[in-house]
């Protein structure tokens, strides 16, 4: 991709959106990239629409924010469908397909993963789906190193949960797309 990248993340309170993005921004920095990441809420914050953006740079970023996303992770129907009119013709979209039954038309590469179902067959709930999308982003874009997103995932969940998140990092890196 260019040296330029803009990616948006949407999904459902509680989904882990917002860190996912965190963590994506914070793995970049130690990749030596320049980074920005926002993120918004919708009225209530679990349950209602969340969307989060990351732009990575070789240079510095001009503009503060995603107007045209390369990238759009969809965890959820409703984000997909309010986020796909800025997704890029010639961009990636990538989408849990446990929670996704419609895809709408796009020009954009489609990848259709069960993210949420994979969580919850290897760890027995839904909490890892964020960290097992971000290993299949981090293998379909190619944006960031494995290790620095190892390294990222370490440093930013509760020390309960790292072996865990970082099983299921790995287990998106596995997954077919």
């Amino acid at each position: 991709m260019a040296n330029k990248t803009e990616i948006r993340f949407g999904g459902s309170g509680g989904q882990g959106v917002v860190l996912a993005a965190q963590i994506l921004g914070k793995a970049a920095v130690l990749d030596g990239r320049n980074v920005l990441q926002t993120q918004a809420y919708g009225a209530e914050a679990r349950g209602s629409m969340v969307k989060s953006e990351v732009i990575i740079s070789d240079d510095k970023i001009g503009f503060p924010a995603v107007r045209k996303c390369d990238i759009l992770v969809a965890m959820n129907q409703e984000s997909l469908n309010t986020l796909i009119k800025d997704l890029k013709d010639n961009g990636m979209l990538i989408v849990d397909s446990t929670n996704v039954t419609y895809m709408p038309e796009t020009k954009a590469q489609a990848h259709k993963i069960p993210i949420t179902e994979t969580a919850k067959k290897a760890f027995g709930e839904a909490f890892y789906a964020n960290m097992i999308m971000l290993g299949a982003f981090t293998k379909l874009t190619n944006l960031v190193s494995r290790k620095a997103m190892e390294k990222t995932i370490r440093e930013n969940v509760s020390k309960k949960t790292i072996e865990n998140n970082i099983k299921a990092f790995q287990k998106g890196l596995e997954l077919n797309h």
